[in-house]
């Protein structure tokens, strides 16, 4: 039976029913808290009534942050995660779970596009939707996902930035007058086809005779990488630690210094995980087939080394004869 109460100028409606929690809610006129009211008993009565109190009150921002609690921190993208979810805050945290709308989501995607790649505003989205996966599945809260109707950015084209022999002939000069340990890191990230994380963590004990041996990488899978003699050069130019890593390098510091270096050398546009990337290119101009490379690389989908891979033309114009 619902009763209601005069307040200040409006109406608050309470519904109690056994069975279910008790509920109320606060309208300008009698009229529309007895209309509510009605609703409410409707739904309890043909067992319908949904309680959605606690994702009515949740914002997005709160959300986000027991998200990064609970789920983010057990991510090896963690460290990453953190600026996503950072700006997600920002953007959208004073909805809450239930008042943000599928156009409110369309024009957070067409606002972070004048600013971010299609792949980035793609991961913001994904990292949204399953915030929502999280609260309806783990939460037990009843909210739909705003992510789940609205057009995806589309990808990028795919990233075709080589480097020459020349070009990281300059950018390692450059990091040697910069760093003790970077001419090194560089090396072996071009011959190795390792990404930065999986060399930052590697240790004296990990290297035996040719092979770095990776117990822990971004697919969650270990894997031996063959070290050519440039990369064991690069390895035994580096002084022991008492701490038996290979470098002492923060991953941030690598991607500051690297970008620098470039700068120096007169080469624009390269990233240092595109290294990893002409490695891979590298290892195919070297006749290696695409199972070979993939246990070099780790690519469990093989697709994906497509988008590694930008042939040099000039290399398979000497296959063709």
């Amino acid at each position: 039976m619902a009763t209601f109460q005069k307040r200040s100028g409006s109406w608050r409606a309470i519904v109690r029913k056994k069975g279910y929690p008790q509920v109320s809610a606060t309208f300008d006129t009698k009229a529309q808290a007895e209309r509510w009211a009605k609703q409410i008993e409707t739904e309890m009565a043909q067992s319908r009534f949904i309680d959605t109190r606690e994702a009515d009150a949740l914002t997005i921002a709160a959300a986000l942050e027991r998200y990064e609690r609970e789920i983010s921190v057990h991510k090896k993208s963690y460290r990453n995660e953190r600026s996503r979810l950072a700006i997600l805050k920002r953007d959208l945290g004073n909805y809450t779970l239930t008042s943000l709308r599928s156009s409110d989501v369309a024009a957070y995607r067409d606002q972070r596009l004048e600013v971010a790649s299609g792949s980035t505003v793609r991961r913001d989205l994904a990292l949204l939707s399953h915030l929502y996966t999280i609260a309806l599945k783990e939460w037990g809260m009843p909210v739909d996902n705003p992510c789940a109707k609205i057009r995806k950015p589309k990808l990028n084209n795919d990233r075709e930035q080589r480097v020459s022999d020349a070009e990281l002939g300059r950018i390692l000069q450059a990091a040697r007058e910069r760093h003790a340990e970077l001419a090194s890191l560089i090396t072996l990230a071009v011959e190795s086809g390792m990404r930065r994380s999986e060399i930052l963590e590697l240790r004296r004990e990990n290297v035996k005779g040719s092979v770095a041996y990776l117990a822990d990488t971004k697919n969650g899978s270990a894997r031996a990488v063959p070290l050519s003699s440039v990369a064991r050069a690069a390895i035994g130019e580096l002084p022991s630690r008492l701490d038996g890593r290979l470098f002492s390098l923060r991953p941030d510091t690598v991607t500051h210094y690297f970008a620098k270096c470039c700068k120096d050398a007169g080469v624009a546009g390269l990233r240092f995980h595109d290294l990893r990337h002409e490695a891979t290119s590298r290892f195919f101009e070297r006749g290696l087939n695409i199972m070979e490379v993939a246990a070099i690389t780790g690519h469990k989908d093989l697709r994906m080394l497509r988008r590694y891979t930008h042939l040099n033309p000039s290399a398979l114009a000497e296959k063709l004869g």
